[in-house]
């Protein structure tokens, strides 16, 4: 299945503007980087993927619309997959993508 490019489009909207911002074609889907480290991306299984503190990425899952992220059945701490529904409004779809990119800023830059 490809990414939803609408909602590549709203990433790209809401984050585009942001310095050190890249996109990278990953994982079957869309990558935003910032700074070489991948804050959210748009699922090629449908939603986001976001990337959160681990320590505060379990008080995030709500069960249904956010969930750990899974990659070939193994947990990724760190990481939360957002269905389209959780993000259907501009606002939700908002802060989960400034949430990645918030985090993506605490790590250091790549080279």
């Amino acid at each position: 299945m490809a990414y939803d490019e609408e909602l590549a489009g709203r990433v790209r909207s809401t984050i585009g503007g942001e310095d050190g911002l890249e996109e990278k074609r990953m994982f079957g889907g869309l990558a935003f980087l910032v700074d070489g480290h991948m804050a959210v991306g748009v699922s090629g299984q449908g939603g986001l993927m976001v990337r959160v503190d681990p320590a505060a990425g379990e008080a995030l899952v709500d069960g249904v619309g956010v969930v750990p992220m899974e990659m070939r059945g193994r947990a990724m701490t760190g990481w939360l997959r957002v269905t389209a529904e959780a993000v259907a409004s501009d606002e939700a779809l908002a802060e989960w993508a400034r949430r990645g990119v918030a985090h993506a800023r605490t790590l250091p830059p790549k080279d």
